[in-house]
């Protein structure tokens, strides 16, 4: 009896980290078929459903977390265009995020693909909306942690995240009274000259420069932008930023 369950925990165990792998390749195919920044479904929801499964091994559960997250957060971004649709995605991250958080509250990933989804959230709730109900304070809390736990994380992923919000939360007298552009500038900076200095790091230092009225660098920084081709394995992301980096070179001219 005691080989049989033995057999039989090693085999579901197999099975899992097989759910595991194929879900890892579905998402790595994620823009096959893309056009543009419009992604297609059919990969990430194949990937959405191995890792859901793979969530089930305790041994998995982490890893397989951190890569729903990122499913969640590139379904809601690139495939969706509903915003009733877009807002639940991401709503489905927030949510499993912070019940996974409290689980591996060490984990400087899984904070950060929090984070991820609920800045997306709070874009399409409504920025002031979402401020009043405490994200932004939130951000900046589990930015700080990623920043105590791993400050090389994600190329500086904690300083972008800190620099973002101080960027994109409004002042709200006594309510929400610490965003600052100048810190903003400070920590994306950091996170720009953490590991590699990626596209959305560039255009989201950009914006805070320019908005400081150094607007030769912030021209130069969307330029680098839109002269450099997307990462094949972060196509549509990078995709994404060369179209926002054009959109600025615009209003920055």
């Amino acid at each position: 009896m005691m080989k049989r369950i033995l057999f039989l925990s090693f085999f579901m165990a197999f099975v899992y980290a097989s759910e595991m792998d194929k879900g890892i390749v579905a998402y790595n195919n994620r823009a096959e078929g893309a056009v543009g920044t419009k992604a297609q479904s059919k990969n990430i929801d194949q990937a959405i459903r191995h890792f859901e499964r793979a969530m089930k091994i305790d041994a998995l559960e982490e890893e397989a977390t951190d890569y729903l997250l990122r499913c969640y957060y590139y379904k809601g971004t690139f495939v969706l265009s509903d915003k009733d649709a877009r807002k639940a995605e991401y709503n489905k991250g927030k949510s499993l995020a912070e019940k996974m958080i409290a689980k591996y509250p060490n984990s400087a990933a899984l904070r950060f693909r929090y984070l991820t989804c609920l800045g997306k959230w709070a874009e399409v709730y409504g920025i002031f909306a979402a401020a009043k109900e405490g994200v932004a304070d939130l951000m900046k809390e589990h930015s700080e942690k990623i920043i105590e736990l791993d400050p090389e994380y994600e190329n500086g992923g904690g300083y972008f995240m800190l620099g973002a919000v101080h960027f994109k939360s409004p002042y709200i007298p006594f309510i929400l009274s610490w965003p600052d552009n100048d810190d903003a500038i400070i920590w994306l900076r950091k996170a720009f000259q953490t590991g590699a200095a990626i596209p959305v790091q560039k255009t989201y230092l950009a914006k805070a420069l320019y908005k400081d009225k150094q607007e030769d660098e912030a021209i130069r920084l969307v330029r680098e932008v839109i002269s450099t081709p997307p990462d094949p394995d972060y196509l549509v992301e990078e995709r994404y930023e060369i179209e926002e980096a054009k959109a600025l070179l615009e209003d920055f001219e």
